[in-house]
């Protein structure tokens, strides 16, 4: 399909960190527009930082990260709340909070003294509502939804808030297989449907190879690689980030790459050995 061209997304020269810790350091990458991105790496590698970083939650010791040519500091923070979203780890929502009225609250960047709710305002949470699969569920607690129903919610309230850049850090942690796949088809939708570029941490490599078009490898706070999944899914880049031997086979659905793990229990048996009987059975 063809990619909606949407706003660009860099940074330059990021030095990140947090009180005497430094995460990064000279950090340079560059989102494409309109496309699903997906950082990988190690834990603490400094994924979820550079995320904070790219939302303006974190303030760069050096360098800036800049949205349209602009830096992100310049920005007043609703005109930045109006063009970038984000969904951080396992949100909460306060108790008793119904799902449209958390959906709603993605509307409040668009709000102000002299112009409150208004039927934009109403079309876009339905929109969002109906985008998610959450419309029959508006009127649930959130606290009483399954995993999957709830992270939906959330993302709903981020779509709600109809900003072209959406960043999400760790969507599919906790959730079971089939809430995984059901949360990555709906990011899916939503950069195919809607051309909104999406900015995503993962952990599961095989999910960020079908699911992205562009993924940025990190070790130590540095990108190691970038590119097409076929690109940067290699033996030799999974052994430096990761520290895993592996094998690399085509995905038999989706044809990008499939990492399979070689550990020390189920690697492949030299050439002439003999297999063990219980191996064979």
């Amino acid at each position: 399909m063809d990619h909606v061209r949407g706003p660009e997304l860099r940074a330059d020269g990021l030095h990140l960190g947090y009180g005497d810790r430094t995460v990064a350091e000279g950090l340079d990458l560059a989102v494409p527009p309109g496309r699903v991105t997906a950082i990988v790496g190690a834990n603490a590698c400094g994924k979820s930082t550079l995320l904070r970083a790219l939302a303006r939650l974190l303030t760069p010791r050096q360098g800036a990260v800049r949205l349209d040519g602009r830096a992100l500091a310049d920005y007043p923070s609703r005109e930045l709340a109006q063009r970038l979203g984000i969904l951080p780890q396992s949100p909460v929502a306060p108790e008793g909070l119904s799902v449209i009225d958390l959906v709603s609250r993605g509307r409040s960047p668009h709000q102000t003294w002299w112009r409150q709710w208004s039927r934009g305002d109403e079309e876009a949470v339905h929109a969002a509502l109906a985008a998610t699969g959450m419309t029959e569920l508006a009127d649930r607690p959130v606290d009483e939804l399954s995993g999957g129903q709830r992270q939906r919610a959330w993302i709903a309230m981020a779509v709600a808030q109809g900003t072209p850049v959406l960043l999400l850090d760790e969507p599919t942690t906790y959730l079971d297989l089939a809430h995984q796949i059901e949360v990555l088809d709906l990011i899916t939708d939503l950069n195919r449907n809607e051309g909104r570029t999406v900015v995503m941490v993962l952990h599961d490599l095989n999910q960020a190879c079908r699911y992205a078009d562009h993924l940025i490898a990190m070790k130590e706070g540095r990108v190691v690689a970038e590119g097409a999944p076929a690109a940067v899914i290699t033996r030799e880049t999974v052994a430096e980030v990761f520290g895993l031997r592996c094998r690399i086979d085509p995905d038999p659905v989706s044809g990008t790459p499939m990492v399979i793990p070689l550990g020390r229990h189920h690697a492949p048996a030299p050439a002439g050995a003999e297999v063990p009987a219980s191996a064979s059975s």
